[in-house]
């Protein structure tokens, strides 16, 4: 695959290093679960969960629950903790930062501080010594354990169309045995039936009265299940890859609006902007079509037909905006020859919202997958408990600094390639 055709797209390596970092009182989270553990890490400690009080379910903007969080280290030697909280919400949507209510508390423990993140559609919350970077994390004495006490809400912001929230306390350096982390559950009110959303694309065929081959149709189809909607717009674009390289392969897009083609601008060959998915887009919508024309310009490098991918992709507009619904469309396409003309002219428009699509001239194949790739952002606090939202874009001034740190660590080149990639999609 081409570099320039992942541009929109958020891949995570199995293998990447976790890294976490400190600089001016922001915290930049891994974007792996994995860090490479310290020297007097012996894999063997133990965290367990109290029951959250009050107990029952959370409500948005309601009460929220606080239990305890003790790690135990059973062994004969002192071992270091860095202390991870994955968070992850039942239903369509990915949750931001906000949308949870996080506070730490030391109760047998060193001073705490602690932050909020979010990665792969979930959420995080981390926390560490006050007064030591969060790389040194705590020292468990061996025999012996540490306890927080820790805070745990649903905000007013909590996605109509997810359910209940799921937690698991770990370490993001390995130092928890296997199976020694642990896991609570918070049933949110009102109880709903979750859902995701379906991105397809269908009916892939020739265009009418154009040499087989020189232009291909379609459908790009988005479909929500579950009970709920998305709060927010969404974010569609269109990655592009081809069976070979070439310099120039002037790939041509148009999209369908009220009967008329019109063409899609962009100032990345391989990358796409789709209109946006409507604030409120729910399984009350109905289905989402939107009727595609791909053809080669008069000027590519193409000499013959070629695969060519169509990738689609779905995010939220900010903050945790990883690509959490997409789908594959694969098909072969030649450059046009001297005496036709396959496409119409295109115009600028991009934003007009598509219509339902007519019937097509041909049906060929159907590609379905939900995916669900690396995002990595966090925001962190003291240990007073108010708890700092930001866009998207609010840690770009710490990076310069962070580059130093993680190359250190070994994690630079899998976190630059990411926020590249991050900032290239926002940019």
């Amino acid at each position: 695959m081409s570099a320039r055709t992942a541009t929109r797209r958020h891949f995570r390596s199995a293998a990447a290093t976790a890294v976490i970092a400190a600089v001016a009182g922001t915290v930049l989270m891994p974007l792996s679960a994995y860090a490479a553990p310290a020297a007097d890490n012996q894999h063997s400690l133990k965290v367990t969960l109290g029951a959250p009080a009050p107990s029952g379910p959370l409500t948005r903007g309601g009460a929220a629950e606080t239990f305890e969080l003790t790690v135990t280290n059973p062994s004969d030697k002192p071992s270091s903790f860095h202390p991870w909280i994955i968070g992850e919400a039942a239903g369509a949507s990915p949750i931001q930062r906000a949308d949870i209510v996080y506070k730490v508390e030391a109760v047998s423990a060193p001073a705490t501080k602690f932050s909020v993140g979010s990665q792969d559609g979930g959420w995080q919350g981390l926390f560490q010594p006050a007064d030591k970077p969060a790389s040194e994390g705590f020292e468990v004495p061996a025999g012996s354990k540490l306890t927080w006490k820790v805070t745990i809400g649903l905000a007013k912001s909590y996605p109509t169309n997810d359910g209940d929230f799921k937690i698991r306390a770990t370490s993001y350096s390995a130092e928890v045995a296997d199976g020694g982390d642990a896991s609570l559950t918070f049933k949110a009110d009102p109880a709903i039936k979750t859902g995701t959303l379906e991105t397809s694309f269908k009916n892939i065929g020739d265009c009418k009265g154009v040499p087989a081959l020189q232009c291909r149709e379609m459908d790009l189809s988005y479909r929500v299940t579950g009970d709920g909607a998305f709060d927010t717009a969404l974010h569609s674009w269109l990655d592009l890859t081809f069976g070979s390289d070439v310099k120039v392969p002037n790939l041509q897009l148009w999209t369908l609006v009220d009967g008329k083609w019109e063409g899609l601008s962009t100032s990345d060959p391989y990358n796409f902007m789709l209109p946006t998915i409507p604030k409120g887009f729910s399984a009350a919508s109905g289905e989402r079509v939107l009727r595609l024309r791909a053809s080669f310009g008069p000027n590519t490098d193409f000499k013959k037909a070629t695969d060519v991918t169509l990738h689609a992709g779905v995010g939220l507009p900010e903050g945790n905006t990883y690509e959490f619904s997409g789908a594959d469309a694969k098909f072969q396409l030649a450059p046009p020859t001297a005496t036709t003309s396959p496409s119409p002219t295109p115009s600028k428009s991009a934003t007009t919202q598509p219509s339902t699509s007519p019937s097509p001239s041909a049906s060929a194949s159907t590609s379905t997958s939900t995916v669900a790739v690396g995002n990595t952002n966090t925001t962190a606090n003291g240990s007073t408990g108010s708890l700092a939202h930001t866009g998207a874009d609010s840690n770009t001034g710490l990076y310069a600094g962070l580059a130093a740190v993680l190359v250190a660590l070994g994690g630079a080149a899998a976190w630059l390639g990411a926020r590249r990639r991050n900032s290239a999609a926002r940019g």
